[in-house]
């Protein structure tokens, strides 16, 4: 009999204001952390298996100023690139896809007209496709959905509108904790286990590492299919394939990378 052994995807997560790589905590007071693309070709260098891009304030603003960064990483980085922020129409995620990315994350825009998740799915595919949710815990195993940067409260329950946006077409939920990005605290396991159990397409975890171990639990514990890092790598407190090491040690499915 055949068995099968997901592989883990390991995603450099870069958020971004204006034209600046920034990171903040729980997602607010954002600091500058410098040029996104040179971060972005030192993850690229380094192995990560994906790039997500997010414009912090383009809901915010009503703008998306991602396409340039993005049509200038293309140039030299040849790795699928997630791009989300200010994406409220077919007609911005046409823009975003054809700078050079693959896949668009949609959050606030989604939760105002759902349909556009059925939309975007159906001119490009599911795959292309990502429901972003912003989740902040309100009650024992109950989170709720945020926008705008974790600003804004939508009454939404996260479990349940994960479960709604892959029924209009959503291939793919990138599920930040709010309660624990930037805190180097690790995962929320249980809102990632409470969103994985009850879907089918490939979660990612963001929010809260703080050191390579961090992800065998949300992986273990929590069914996470992939994950999602800024701090840690933006601060240089680990690397791709340090991280990539400790998942390969632990017996986790990772992709082998030959480093050069």
């Amino acid at each position: 009999m055949w068995s099968f052994m997901r592989n883990i995807r390991l995603i450099a997560r870069l958020d971004i204001k204006g034209p600046n790589l920034i990171k903040g905590i729980h997602l607010e007071g954002l600091r500058v952390i410098g040029s996104p693309n040179e971060h972005a070709l030192r993850y690229y260098l380094q192995g990560a298996d994906e790039l997500i891009y997010m414009d912090c304030v383009a809901s915010l603003y009503g703008r998306n100023h991602l396409g340039d960064i993005v049509r200038s990483a293309a140039k030299d980085i040849f790795m699928p690139m997630t791009v989300g922020g200010g994406i409220r129409s077919v007609d911005d995620a046409t823009q975003i896809l054809r700078a050079g990315a693959d896949k668009v994350a949609v959050n606030t825009a989604a939760v105002a007209n759902p349909q556009l998740i059925t939309d975007i799915a159906r001119r490009f595919g599911s795959q292309c496709m990502v429901l972003s949710i912003e989740a902040k815990q309100v009650g024992p195993d109950r989170w709720e959905v945020y926008t705008d940067n974790g600003r804004e409260r939508t009454g939404l329950d996260v479990v349940e509108w994960c479960k709604r946006g892959v029924t209009l077409g959503a291939g793919e939920i990138l599920l930040t904790s709010v309660d624990r990005e930037g805190t180097r605290k690790g995962f929320d396991i249980a809102l990632v286990k409470a969103v994985s159990s009850e879907v089918l397409v490939p979660v990612i975890a963001s929010g809260g590492m703080g050191k390579p171990e961090d992800l065998l639990p949300v992986v273990n514990e929590g069914g996470a299919d992939a994950v999602a890092m800024a701090d840690i790598l933006h601060y240089k407190r680990a690397e791709i394939g340090n991280i990539r090491s400790v998942a390969e040690n632990a017996g986790l499915g990772v992709r082998h990378y030959e480093y050069t």
